[in-house]
């Protein structure tokens, strides 16, 4: 089930209400009423797959606690939960790449190999929930958390609908406790939820999609574009991406939240970033603390030294853009933003101060970057930039005029509004309540009747292959 569906619409319908019919005291029927409606959410898709989501659960919640009660034995408990969750995740996401990259290996030096590949489906989310399931086991280990001996709440946890195939990666820290008390509903929480929620969808059926519905054909033919076009394709990607995946963390954080519950901010105007790192810091947050907290510090941080920091940089994002998916694209520009990061601390370029054309020189090389992300092979890729850098510059391809008016309407629209909050330093996820009623609802009116015209249950999110 995705979010922008007419199923799903229904399916929140009735968990929104059964939810809160349930008295706030009763808090643990509520959390099976979560629990049963997230597996039902996530099987909706495949039920069959529900069975590892049920396995990482089982296994993170047995050796949660096999490491915190044990002092001899616990860092073999947490091997055994590292093992399981990335060996699931190599198998389902890995193994047909590491086999074809095998073979062309072995390619390069004359021996021609032939090795059957499975067809194997990757299951949606499997990135992220086990991600979830591995940071909890790690934080216990650590010291820094203590074992649930609640089950329930702990398989909700892995599970809670709203975040769990696309994000953003909770930790169990922040959303544990949560699930283990009341919670509130409020006007206030109400109002910064909704809105939030619509915001997502409008970033997404109006922005998002209507840019797919004219850069998708040049990124899918590359040879057969001009370089203009590749110019807009590039740009316009780097819009598209950001208004659909933080749409997605958008509905998430409003939905968790006018249910009671507060997810940390996973996107915050990425692209008003002045460096790479900043850059970082902005994008799908929820993604490079984790990379920062469980994979750069445990290799050494900035703790040992100015050449192991750059290793350390480079390995992080090299291994975060592995984890995007089984390809060397992802590798590729995972590299990249790792050199970039390492130059950056090396040569002291990090600006302390928001201007103008720092921004547009980050936004542009981010653009350039996302090629290797979005091309469908190398070779595309190579494509592309050779074009940028040959021409033609001749009329870009526009698709039809319907589908370009829609675009720059709805680009010109999110784009308005995120200047607004950036001017205003506005947090979106209260952005809501700091509306008048009569602001609210007509502004929420606008929202809703653009969704209703643009809408097309047909597009998924762009972080569901991940």
């Amino acid at each position: 089930m995705i979010f922008n569906s007419v199923a799903f619409l229904f399916f929140f319908i009735i968990v929104f209400t059964s939810y809160w019919l349930i008295p706030r005291k009763h808090f643990k029927w509520q959390n099976i009423l979560l629990l049963v409606a997230s597996y039902v959410f996530y099987g909706w898709w495949d039920w069959r797959f529900l069975s590892l989501i049920a396995f990482s659960t089982v296994l993170d919640y047995v050796v949660g606690i096999k490491i915190h009660d044990s002092v001899s034995k616990k860092k073999m408990f947490l091997t055994i939960s590292l093992i399981s969750n990335l060996g699931l995740l190599c198998v389902f996401k890995y193994f047909n790449f590491f086999i074809d990259s095998w073979v062309n290996l072995w390619s390069l030096f004359g021996y021609e190999m032939s090795v059957s590949t499975l067809n194997i489906i990757l299951p949606v989310g499997i990135s992220f929930y086990t991600f979830q399931t591995m940071s909890y086991s790690i934080d216990i280990y650590r010291g820094e958390l203590k074992a649930t001996r609640n089950f329930i709440e702990f398989a909700t946890f892995v599970s809670f609908f709203p975040q769990l195939v696309a994000g953003p990666i909770e930790r169990a820290s922040n959303l544990l406790p949560q699930l283990a008390g009341e919670r509130e509903m409020s006007l206030v929480r109400f109002k910064n939820g909704l809105f939030q929620i619509f915001i997502g969808f409008f970033r997404k059926v109006v922005v998002a999609d209507a840019i797919g519905a004219i850069i998708d054909g040049i990124y899918n033919a590359p040879d057969i574009h001009n370089a203009s076009s590749i110019v807009m394709a590039v740009v316009l990607y780097s819009f598209q991406i950001y208004f659909d995946f933080s749409g997605y963390s958008d509905i998430a954080i409003g939905t968790a939240k006018i249910l009671g519950f507060d997810f940390k901010r996973n996107f915050n105007l990425p692209y008003f970033s002045v460096s790479i790192t900043e850059f970082w810091r902005r994008w799908h947050i929820s993604l490079s603390t984790w990379l920062r907290d469980y994979l750069y510090i445990p290799l050494g941080g900035n703790k040992k030294g100015i050449k192991i920091q750059y290793r350390n940089l480079f390995i992080t994002m090299l291994l975060g853009g592995l984890w995007h998916g089984s390809s060397w694209n992802f590798v590729i520009w995972g590299a990249i933003h790792g050199l970039l990061l390492s130059i950056e601390k090396r040569f002291h370029l990090i600006p302390k101060k928001y201007t103008l054309l720092k921004n547009l020189f980050i936004f542009s090389l981010v653009s350039l970057i996302w090629i290797f992300f979005r091309a469908l092979s190398f070779d595309d890729s190579i494509v592309m930039f050779t074009k940028l850098i040959k021409g033609p510059y001749l009329a870009p391809y526009i698709g039809n005029i319907s589908s370009l008016i829609s675009l720059i309407y709805g680009l010109l629209i999110a784009f308005i509004f995120d200047i607004y909050i950036f001017k205003k330093d506005v947090a979106l996820e209260e952005f809501g309540s700091k509306l008048s009623k009569f602001s609210f609802l007509l502004i929420s009116t606008f929202i809703l009747i653009n969704i209703v015209l643009f809408f097309s249950s047909s597009s998924n999110f762009i972080y569901f292959q991940f």
